[in-house]
């Protein structure tokens, strides 16, 4: 299926692509051109820097992971107006067959401390319906190389799940380190480490390694280790992590076909499960309508 909307920038997913929380956030991700063009808290620096630089591990699918569209089911409005260009306010509507009718109302700061034109720190997003249940981001920048990220999600006046993130940016590497739902009274958490690193112009290598630990976990505790790669042309790219143990791989596959047309392929399998799931997205632009349409099957 596809969908139609007013051409913008691709939203970044949030934290560290633990799938902890995804809060439906509704105001525009900061680096929206709606709030004075403070786009995206992925650092963007001088050409020179980016071309030797691989990112962050989360963002290892991301050019492909950004053709597929936001599916759901019903109906949705959002009202989004900007009322400076660090504050922007928004109101969502939602229709469904499977659950009752939702309004949220959110809000997006972007504060003046920047590193480049495109660039602004602190950002706080946060979208809440009439229940009371909040979901927020905090993302902040303490310097040039060391940026953090706090997203939490409330329910019923309880908090239901956190997550806590800082990444550090070398020359040609990345470093993340991020501590999820941690429990004191419990003793439960999860904690994740990751690690990119630019081998060649073309090639990145990195790792993730993941420790749970609590009741609900059998055993008491869990940890997992993966390796990731991502090998990329001019117009093509080609990125994969695998986790042994768990008997886990996930490939993504990106190309640009023309400036109006880009495609991408996704394969997800499971050894344990015994299950594989393929997706094949595509992104086509009409820039004179500025429109962008996209679709996945």
């Amino acid at each position: 299926m596809g969908n139609v909307f007013a051409a913008a920038p691709p939203q970044k997913p949030s934290a560290l692509g633990l799938q902890v929380i995804a809060p439906p956030i509704t105001a525009s991700p900061p680096g929206s051109s709606q709030l004075g063009a403070t786009q995206s808290p992925t650092p963007s620096t001088t050409s020179t820097i980016e071309d030797n630089h691989p990112g962050t591990y989360e963002d290892l699918h991301k050019k492909c992971k950004d053709l597929f569209p936001q599916v759901f089911d019903g109906a949705k409005l959002v009202i989004s107006k900007g009322l400076s260009n660090h504050f922007q306010i928004s109101h969502t509507m939602s229709l469904s067959t499977f659950q009752p009718a939702e309004y949220r109302f959110g809000a997006t700061y972007v504060g003046r401390k920047q590193f480049s034109p495109q660039e602004a720190y602190p950002v706080l997003l946060g979208d809440i319906d009439a229940s009371g249940n909040l979901n927020a981001h905090v993302i902040h920048a303490w310097t040039e190389k060391i940026r953090s990220k706090f997203v939490t999600q409330i329910q019923g006046g309880k908090c239901q799940a956190s997550q806590f993130s800082t990444d550090y940016k070398g020359k040609d590497f990345s470093a993340t380190i991020a501590l999820a739902n941690p429990d004191i009274v419990n003793e439960s958490g999860l904690v994740v480490g990751q690690y990119l690193q630019r081998v060649t112009s073309n090639f990145d290598l990195g790792a993730e390694a993941f420790y749970q630990y609590g009741s609900q976990v059998p055993g008491g505790e869990l940890s997992l280790f993966s390796i990731a790669a991502r090998l990329k042309g001019q117009k093509w790219q080609l990125s994969g992590n695998i986790s042994p143990a768990a008997g886990g791989l996930h490939a993504c596959y990106y190309h640009k076909i023309n400036d109006q047309l880009q495609v991408g392929a996704e394969l997800e399998t499971s050894l344990r499960l015994q299950e594989s799931v393929g997706t094949i997205g595509y992104q086509l632009e009409i820039p004179s309508a500025a429109v962008t349409f996209r679709g996945k099957f």
